[in-house]
């Protein structure tokens, strides 16, 4: 009976895993099909890739996605650090419930709505200050940051919940401020959580279409929107060969990140122990 249910088990996960990351390995695989035909195989061949570079309007798009993603998974983790640090330990202040729901609306809100609303936003205040002038890169970064606040807030809140506050109490027992607490102790047991929501923060705005779209100008058409239109009018090869060297970026990106985040953490047991031995 046991071995039927590890059986089973083990065949439901391996079909969730083919569901998953099939279409994924096929993706790669035809991105070195010579055809132009994105589901018909003809032989091996280099040749999108080289299509991919000479492709100004998609490396163009590619590389302002990349830029704003990083801006705005900087901007992100600095805010909600800031704000998911406030609804840990500041307990339930005055405005408290204002405060969440202004950090929790970006979750629940469709980004239409949101998109549209900024939209008014900035054209409100070109009218009234002359700034911004247009919609551009500017625009699309408040706007991505405005949407991943709210995700590092929560990751962060809910680790720093989490944290043992006598190891603060006895640095401040010791004479360290309050900053050089935060910075020394709390900063780096909470790097984990803030890690996550960088590389979070990134997705989400390098796979933005909706937010995008609202916020956007000429001369400011991001990836997904190039892809988007491009797809309406029939799959090119060149997007499986693009997507590859997604896969292949980011998977190695996490690797190196999920690595490090292990020997920080082997590090820091071992310095725990050391300390723990020498007391």
């Amino acid at each position: 009976m046991i071995r039927s249910n590890k059986w089973v088990s083990g065949s439901v996960l391996g079909l969730g895993y083919l569901f998953l990351y099939l279409p994924i390995v096929l993706l790669v695989v035809y991105s070195f099909n010579e055809s132009k035909l994105v589901t018909v195989w003809s032989g091996f061949s280099t040749r999108w890739y080289a299509a991919l570079l000479d492709d100004d309007e998609l490396m163009g798009a590619a590389w302002l996605s990349i830029r704003i993603a990083l801006m705005t998974a900087t901007a992100a983790v600095v805010i909600g650090t800031v704000g998911g640090f406030v609804l840990a330990r500041f307990g339930r202040f005055r405005l408290f419930t204002v405060f969440a729901a202004m950090i929790n609306a970006p979750l629940v809100m469709p980004e239409v709505i949101i998109g549209i609303s900024m939209l008014l936003l900035f054209v409100q205040m070109e009218q009234a200050f002359g700034w911004p002038q247009g919609r551009g890169m500017f625009t699309i970064w408040i706007g991505h940051v405005t949407l991943c606040v709210s995700y590092v807030a929560i990751i962060v809140q809910s680790r720093v919940k989490e944290l043992d506050r006598a190891l603060e109490e006895a640095a401040m027992d010791l004479g360290a401020t309050p900053g050089k607490i935060f910075f020394v102790i709390t900063l780096p047991l909470i790097s984990q959580a803030l890690i996550a929501g960088w590389l979070l923060s990134f997705t989400l705005s390098l796979d933005d279409l909706v937010l995008t779209a609202f916020l956007s100008g000429p001369g400011s058409t991001t990836l997904p929107m190039v892809v988007f239109s491009r797809v309406r009018l029939g799959l090119n090869p060149e997007m499986n060969a693009l997507a590859t060297l997604f896969i292949a970026s980011v998977t190695i990106g996490v690797v190196g990140v999920n690595q490090f985040m292990r020997a920080s953490e082997r590090k820091r047991q071992r310095e725990i122990r050391l300390a723990l031995a020498e007391a």
